[in-house]
């Protein structure tokens, strides 16, 4: 099999990430094909507050790493952030696969039941995450969201902290119980972060609705992309939203990076 390079785009960077980058090395070694590596690309300062500013202020940094990647040769870039900021203005830069953990998720999760619900780390992404349904034409499927009240930056000691992980899944099943109650049957944890950190629970299901990890999800639904790629010269469409620009436009892009 022909080896394959991916670079996996994550929010935070390796020196706040705590052991969260450590465990994420680790979980790849279990997913990916043999022939498959994975590099984690990390966001300096990291996405630590949950707000809009932050997203936009990451999503920059992301698109260029995307063609940054993209010039260093690797098949496809995978963004291991559930808002998926960003994600158009990226495959809409590259001829690599651009793939996302928010869009991936819930598509996914729509092969697994009718209803899909998702519980959020913080309450400000509940506004975000309908934005996305919406975008993605999903209004009908992803039904519900709800909130724990964590901030990026702190869930991630969750890792690292003596009965972190059943807090965190006790606090994620108060939230996810009433959406199983109005009839949600998967539930999709909004986040990278708390997808790996439930990662180890077996079967984690909330009163029988599965509760999905979308990190593997994004790995192999990528794998999928480039192998495609190369059988078929599959790619995304170029004719609207996704039309690449002139070089000219990237080239300023990637040496005008700030404003005033």
């Amino acid at each position: 099999m022909e080896p394959m390079r991916i670079a996996y785009q994550s929010y935070v960077d390796e020196e706040n990430a705590g052991t969260y980058w450590v465990n994420l090395r680790k979980h790849f070694e279990h997913i990916v094909d043999d022939e498959t590596t994975v590099d984690i690309k990390g966001i300096t300062p990291p996405d630590s507050y949950a707000h809009s500013l932050s997203e936009f202020r990451c999503a920059r940094d992301m698109i260029a790493n995307a063609i940054t990647a993209e010039r260093e040769g690797y098949d496809a870039f995978a963004i291991g952030h559930f808002q998926d900021a960003g994600l158009y203005e990226a495959r809409a830069s590259v001829d690599i696969p651009v793939l996302s953990l928010g869009e991936a998720s819930m598509l996914y999760a729509c092969q697994l039941g009718q209803q899909i619900g998702i519980v959020t780390i913080n309450p400000r992404y509940k506004s975000w995450f309908h934005h996305q349904i919406g975008k993605y034409g999903l209004r009908e499927r992803v039904t519900g969201v709800h909130a724990m009240d964590f901030q990026p930056g702190s869930i991630l000691a969750a890792f690292d902290n003596e009965g972190g992980l059943d807090e965190v899944v006790q606090l994620f099943e108060d939230q996810a119980k009433p959406l199983v109650e109005q009839g949600v049957d998967v539930i999709i944890p909004g986040g990278g972060i708390p997808m790996l950190l439930f990662s180890g629970v077996f079967n984690h299901n909330v009163d029988g609705a599965p509760v999905i990890n979308g990190i593997p999800i994004l790995v192999k639904m990528t794998e999928v992309a480039v192998k495609l790629k190369r059988l078929t010269g599959l790619v995304v469409s170029r004719t609207n939203d996704f039309a690449l620009p002139d070089p000219a436009l990237i080239e300023e892009f990637m040496t005008h990076p700030k404003g005033l």
